[in-house]
Parts: structure tokens; sequence; C-alpha cells
């Protein structure tokens, strides 16, 4: 899945590098620009529209409900704000969702979800996303790497990082452990603890409280091994 481009349009510096964050944090998105006026947006949108714009409604010379009012083609759009009175004039607007300020990484995740919905998005050739991905980035230190999902054997989740192992390396990125599960398909990974998630054409074998996984044993907790029994029962037997 190529990730959707993102301009952030904030004159708040904290709120603009919060986004920023978020956007570097979540694999099917990339940070495309981060602007602090509607003026500066409005040249930019015209000569380089991104997939999604992240736009502060409350803001001098020009209101991000200004600047909707005049694009006659908007991307995908998500206000943001710090008071809740403008929700409605928003979805008036047909905007993709709306973030009120203080924005938490739950509640951004919930409308990435709603941002890859091919409802939600034009249907350009840019922007029409396939069903299942093939691969996804991750940030790697100051780069980003690029990581085949047939080569995920599991995610190890470690509190505000995760790891990923794959037959070739393991990355350490910053990433939530859910935010993974929501991104992944279902058809091809599973959680099976609340710190692993397991790529279903690597195991070998089962037993009731573990996966083998190469030379690796992946516990499953006990909230999952219903769904582990009848990952095995469906496919297998």
């Amino acid at each position: 899945m190529t990730p959707l481009s993102c301009l952030v349009v904030d004159d708040e510096p904290m709120a603009r590098a919060l986004l920023e964050q978020y956007i570097d944090r979540t694999p099917s998105l990339t940070l495309a620009g981060s602007l602090s006026s509607s003026v500066a947006a409005l040249q930019r949108l015209q000569t380089d529209p991104p997939d999604v714009l992240f736009l502060d409604v409350q803001m001098p010379e020009l209101t991000g409900i200004g600047l909707l009012r005049v694009l006659r083609e908007p991307p995908a759009v998500v206000l943001t704000t710090a008071y809740s009175d403008y929700a409605i004039e928003g979805y008036e607007l047909d905007v993709a969702d709306y973030l009120l300020k203080p924005i938490t990484f739950e509640r951004f995740l919930k409308c990435v979800d709603r941002l890859l919905s091919p409802a939600t998005l034009p249907t350009t050739e840019s922007t029409v996303l396939p069903a299942t991905p093939d691969y996804l980035f991750v940030k790697d230190g100051t780069k980003s790497v690029r990581i085949r999902l047939e080569d995920i054997q599991y995610i190890e989740g470690l509190k505000d990082y995760v790891r990923i192992h794959t037959p070739q390396r393991k990355i350490t990125t910053l990433q939530s452990l859910r935010g993974l599960v929501e991104t992944l398909p279902e058809d091809r990974f599973m959680r099976v603890h609340h710190s692993y998630i397991v790529g279903l054409d690597w195991i070998e074998e089962v037993t009731r409280d573990a996966l083998k996984i190469g030379q690796a044993e992946v516990p499953v907790s006990e909230s999952y091994r219903s769904r582990v029994k009848q990952f095995v029962e469906d496919r297998y037997l």
C-alpha cells in the first residue's frame, strides 16, 4: 500500500509538531509538508495537492473553513481545533473527520482508519488503495525501511515500540502494536497475545500456550486461544 501523503496546516508550532509525530508513527501515512498558514497552504494545494489535509480551523488571515470554501477540488480533509462549535459546519463541507484538540494518538488512529476507507478518498489513480497491501514502511532511526508483508514472521510489542522479526533482520521502531493490528490485513496476521502479532503463513507448530515460528516460540495468551484454535481448524482440519 502506498502511504497517503499528508499536509499539516496549523499556526501553532506545537500542534504541527504533534501531528507530524503521529504521521511519522503511522506506516500508512507520509508527511508531505507542514505549513503555518492557510494562505501558504492555498498555493501549495494548487500546485502539489496531498492525499490528506490536516487543517486547523482558527488561523489568522484565512481560517481553515475559509480555505475549504475557496477550494474547488479539495483532498480528503481532517479539521483540527480546540473548539467543538465548528463540527457541524465542518461536516457540512464534507470533511473526512474532525479532531478535537488535544488530539490523542488513539483518536488519530481511528481517523486514519476512516481515511483508508475507499469511500473517503477521491477515486483518482494516485489515491485508489489496493485491497491488500504488499508492504509497509517503518521508521528505523533516521530512515524509513520498506518491509514486505510476506517476510514478517512476528511482531513483538515493547511498550511504545515494536520489534518486527523477519528471516533476514529485526527492526525496532516507534509504533504501537494496536496501530499495526489495525493496519495489517486480517487474513495474513493475527494477534495472539497482548504483546505479539504473528504472520499466519509462518506458523509451523501450535501448542496450547505457544506457536513455533522459525526458531522462536511465540506465547499465546488465554484470551486469544480460541481464535488460534479456530484458525487451525478452519485452515488445516
